[in-house]
């Protein structure tokens, strides 16, 4: 994959929500887990709204890429943008609700 950077990928009510990211051919990659963080919701909450994304073929499954990550046996996957903006409006936390403000209006611009 490409390389790890830690980017702020948006700020909450003075917050700021930076996570260790994977970036290759211009899309951001995240696991489950970090989109947990990133959401505030928990892991299995995240991997059922992902399982659904792709059930409802709303994006297809080679958006997923598995790695290896340090401290874990399997490869993890780890997901395009468009399964993390999928996710991110179907999540029903606060931050979820601040990631979609500002998603749509980062759209918008």
């Amino acid at each position: 994959m490409g390389y790890e950077k830690e980017i702020v990928l948006f700020e909450i009510e003075d917050k700021s929500i930076a996570l260790p990211v994977s970036i290759e051919s211009d899309t951001v990659w995240l696991s489950a887990n970090q989109m947990s963080v990133l959401f505030g919701s928990d892991e299995k909450t995240i991997r059922k709204h992902i399982n659904n994304v792709f059930s409802e073929e709303l994006i297809r499954e080679n958006n997923t890429q598995k790695m290896r990550v340090v401290g874990v046996k399997q490869p993890v996957p780890f997901y395009t943008s468009d399964v993390i903006i999928s996710v991110g409006y179907r999540v029903k936390s606060k931050r979820g609700v601040e990631f979609r403000r500002w998603a749509n209006s980062a759209l918008k611009e």
